[in-house]
């Protein structure tokens, strides 16, 4: 399985490597990076100008964002939302094994 190796950096600091797995039929882990690269700059830009944003809201934004972007791939729902479940499982057990460096709130 490919992996797609990322280093996180937080407002506070901390370090996380994070070894994100591929799909398989993922077309280019170079084009992966860059987008996760640039949906992260902006979040990071639009978080800072907008006033009382709290965790749960820019979750709740993106996990809308991630059900609009599933909704409109031209392949039957029931598909393609189950391999977006698929792939947000994976991308979260890969965080739960990030190696932390610095400090890191709410990590156990």
């Amino acid at each position: 399985m490919k992996h797609l190796p990322y280093r996180a950096t937080t407002a506070t600091g901390a370090v996380l490597d994070i070894n994100f797995p591929l799909h398989a039929d993922t077309a280019s882990a170079v084009t992966v990076g860059q987008l996760l690269d640039s949906l992260l700059r902006t979040l990071s830009r639009e978080i800072s100008v907008l006033p009382n944003v709290a965790n749960g809201d820019i979750l709740q934004a993106l996990a809308m964002a991630l059900a609009v972007r599933t909704g409109i791939i031209h392949a039957p729902l029931s598909l393609t939302a189950g391999e977006t479940r698929k792939l947000l499982d994976r991308a979260l057990d890969a965080m739960a094994e990030a190696e932390p460096m610095g400090p890191t709130p709410g990590r156990a």
